[in-house]
This record gives C-alpha cells, structure tokens and sequence, in this order.
C-alpha cells in the first residue's frame, strides 16, 4: 500500500541556486562600477614601450661600438698616410740635406713625435722629434681582426692622457712599413666627440624610431586588446546585461577574430543565462505547486485505501492500477526538483519485461478507453523480452514519448484509427534492447531537430517546453544508452538503445564456485 507524501522528503527549492534577473531588451544598461577600469601600472603598453626601449638601445650598441672601433683605425691610417707622403719626401732628399725646419714641418703635418721606414733588413728613421720618448703600447694596422679593433678601441678610451703608441703600417710602393710614434691624447679627445655625436644622434633617431613603433603597435595592438579586455571585465561583472552597441570589427587578423569569437560567446552565454533564469524561476514555481499537490495525493490515497476495501470486481479490477499511478505520482513529486538541480537520481537497474510496461503506459495514457481519441495502438515487442533498466525511469521515457505522438495526433482531430496510429517495438540485437516509438503523424518540424533534446528549445509543440524529450534524454544517458530521432520515416520515430550492463566474470565465477 503506498505511503502519503512526507512533506520532509520534499527537495530544496531553486532559491539557492536563482541567478540574477535578465534585463529585458530595451531596458537601460547600469554603468559598470569603478572595478572596471584596467590598472595602469606597468600594463601592456608599458611593458611594450620597455621592450621597445630595451630593443632599439640593443640595435644602437650594435652599431655605436663598431662605428668608434672603425673610426679609431681610420684616425690611425689617415696618420699613416701623411707619415708615408713624408717617406717618401725624406726618402728621396739626401742624407742630412733636409734641413731641421721642413723635417719639423712635416712631424707637425702628420702629428707624430718619429717617422721610421723598414725596406728589406733596413731600419731608417726619417724623422724625429730631439729627444723621442719611451713607447708605452704597440699597435699594428696591417692586420688588425674585427674584435681587435673594438677591445683597443675601448681601451684607447680609457687611457691616460700622454700614452705614446708606436703604429706600423705598410707604406705603398716601398715595401717593408712605416711605423710613426704619436701622442695618443688627440685620438682619444677625437674619439670622446665622436662618441658624443654618435651617442646623441643615436639617441635622437632610438627616440624616433622607438616612438614610431611604440605607436603604431599600440595603435595595431594595444589598443583593440585594452578594449577587449575592458569587455571581458565588463561581462564578467554583469553577465546578463545586454550588451551596449558596438560596431562590427572588420579586421581580419587574429585580433579581429577573437574580438568576433568573444561576442559569439557573450550571445552564447546570455541565452544560457535566460534559459537558466527560466528554469530557476520554473523550479520555484513546481515547489510551490508540489507542495500543495501533496495535500491532495494525500487525500487521495486515503480514498484510494477505501477504495480497495470494496468487493466489487470491477473496483477490486481498476484499484491496483490506480494504487500504481498514485505512486508514481507520488515519486514524481518527490522528484521534481531533481532535474532543475541536474541530479536525477542513479537508476535502480533490473531485469523487467518490456511488454508490461508498455502495457501500463498504454493504460495511462487511457488509450482504447470509450472516451479516449481515436487513436490505434499497435504494440510488437518480441516475446518474453526483457530490458535491463530502472522500471520507473524507462516508464517515464516511454510515457513522455507517447504522450507527445499523442497529442500530435489529437491535434488533427477528428481522428481515424486507421490513419492515426502510435506504434511501439522492441527487440534485442545483441545485448542491446532497441525500443521504437513512432506515429503517423506530422512530424518533428526541421526548426526543432537542431535543439531537440535541450530544454526550453527543442519543443515541436506550441505552447510546449521540450522537457519531457530532455529528461528522457537524460534518463537514456544514465543507462548508458541513447534516443535519437530516426530520420526518413512517416511521422516521429524515436528509437531507445538501452544496453545490457557487462557482467563481471571473476565475480560470476566467484558465485558459481561458491554454489
């Protein structure tokens, strides 16, 4: 005898779960608060201003160092060339007949203290200052490598004002060399200003150049990103606000397809959210209508109890089977929240004979009764074929799918049972149990074949929800099975792939050895 409704076993309403109210369409959008402005310290932008810094700085050493090394040789050889046209001079004069004045001239000309020239195994010195100094460094043009150059050239730099350097070079058309004794002090006074001048047009052009780049990144880049995030913050604190009206991106970078994909999400999102906020507000209304509902399933079985103590047989007949809908009723309510809150509840799997339960759906639904539609019923299901599934779930399925071919079917009344038909068929293919239901009716419309088993989408119904397609949905996936809509038949047909659960052998041996 079933039990009334225990108000305790009544689930939690939505209340916990409701999410804020969608603004309707038109209404006026709130300001986001302060939150949504970005911090500035060290963003994007600052942080791409300092690679670019960072970068044209990089580029400029690149050139600065070889440019003084480059000048150093070129203040060397530009020496040398005037010490060898002063060779050649003092060369070509006889010995001790260059008189003192012209050999100063010509030292004063190149800027070297000595002039000496090697041809074969002879060392001459053309011209010298009165008392030549002590050399305290020696430098070789005739071969000089790249990274020679930039090490001397630093330390030329930092050098001590009076260092004496010899310098050999080769002379043209004399062979051996010629190498000059100079005061390095006016090389590196002429390296620091060239420095300084390269430095500060160095500088002046990074500045340019790094601005330039600063701005058209920040332009191409910076700037549609801070946008972008500034959206993304914007949904994230009012997720169900419409959006405000933005133009359309006409980029077609990656950039311009992010900024498409992130307002696809956010429509995405919002219709999630209104679909939520319906069902949230759907739930609070089936707890209220559940709770009065239990007062009268209450009362009910209290006649149903009275009911069964009469002997009439037609009452004793029709008693159990009233007995049976007002315990699924009772269940119903018990689980009614359970699908809002997405926790339908594990099926209790058996064996159970299919043909009863088809039977019982075919009473529920009061078809062949006198004051039922005129709607055939035609049942093939094999013989003796037993499904392995919850007995009250799959009941709920079967009835949800019949009850929607019915009313197809009831909308085009009057009907004829010979054109208007539901039929059911069930067979076992391996161990797998393939159930039919299907109808000769209109039809599931094409609109609704994309979002049939969404709730609140995939109705072909006017005025209907498309829950019950969603729940059997869900219960079919809690077997580990599946329904889908059987394409290129007459009217809807939906097909029910319920398998077999796999047995465990070790423990089916386990059992057998023990018996």
């Amino acid at each position: 005898m079933t039990t009334p409704l225990d108000a305790a076993s009544t689930p939690a309403v939505f209340a916990e779960r409701a999410l804020p109210p969608v603004p309707a369409a038109g209404e006026a959008v709130v300001p986001a608060p302060a939150a949504y402005r970005l911090p500035r310290h060290l963003g994007l932008s600052g942080k791409l201003l300092a690679f670019t810094v960072a970068f044209v700085v990089l580029a400029e050493l690149l050139i600065i160092v070889p440019s003084i090394a480059a000048y150093r040789v070129n203040w060397l050889s530009d020496r040398l060339a005037g010490a060898r046209t002063a060779a050649l001079v003092l060369d070509a004069a006889p010995q001790e007949m260059v008189p003192p004045e012209l050999t100063r001239e010509l030292l004063n000309s190149v800027g070297a203290i000595t002039v000496a020239l090697k041809r074969n195994d002879t060392r001459r010195l053309l011209a010298s200052s009165d008392i030549p100094p002590e050399v305290d460094l020696h430098v070789d043009l005739r071969d000089v490598a790249p990274w020679q150059a930039v090490t001397e050239a630093v330390d030329t730099l930092f050098a001590p004002d009076g260092r004496i350097v010899r310098v050999v070079g080769t002379p043209p058309r004399l062979g051996g060399f010629v190498e000059i004794v100079i005061d390095e002090t006016p090389l590196r006074k002429a390296m620091l200003r060239f420095t300084r001048n390269l430095v500060l047009v160095s500088l002046i052009i990074a500045a340019l150049t790094g601005g330039l780049i600063y701005l058209g990144l920040a332009w191409m880049f910076v700037r549609p990103m801070r946008r972008l995030t500034q959206r993304m913050v914007a949904f994230r604190l009012a997720p169900g606000a419409p959006p405000a009206a933005l133009d359309p991106t006409t980029r077609m970078d990656e950039i311009g397809q992010a900024e498409r994909e992130f307002m696809e999400m956010q429509r995405q999102i919002r219709e999630t959210l209104q679909q939520k906020s319906r069902l949230a507000a759907l739930g609070l209304a089936v707890s209220k209508i559940n709770h009065d509902l239990r007062n009268l399933l209450a009362s009910v079985q209290l006649l149903s109890d009275r009911l069964a103590m009469i002997r009439d047989p037609a009452v004793q007949r029709f008693a159990p089977k009233l007995e049976a809908a007002l315990d699924r009723a009772i269940a119903y309510c018990e689980h009614t929240l359970a699908y809002g809150k997405a926790q339908e509840p594990p099926p209790e799997r058996r064996m159970v004979a299919l043909a009863p339960l088809i039977a019982d759906v075919q009473d529920t639904l009061g078809l062949g009764s006198e004051d039922a539609p005129a709607i055939g019923w035609v049942e093939a299901v094999e013989r003796g074929l037993k499904v392995d599934a919850d007995p009250d779930q799959l009941f709920r399925v079967l009835l949800n799918l019949c009850r929607n071919a019915m009313e197809a079917l009831a909308a085009r009344a009057p009907n004829d049972p010979l054109r208007d038909q539901i039929r059911v068929t069930g067979r076992r293919e391996g161990s797998t149990v393939v159930v039919e239901v299907a109808d000769t009716g209109p039809g599931v419309p094409e609109a609704a074949r994309a979002h049939l088993f969404e709730a609140f989408q995939g109705s072909a119904r006017r005025g209907g929800t498309g829950l019950g397609l969603a729940i059997a949905a869900e219960l079919m996936q809690a077997h580990g099975g599946e329904i889908r809509l059987v394409p290129g038949t007459i009217g809807a047909t939906f097909q029910l792939r319920i398998p077999d659960r796999p047995v465990d052998l070790d423990a089916h041996r386990a059992l057998r050895s023990h018996g």
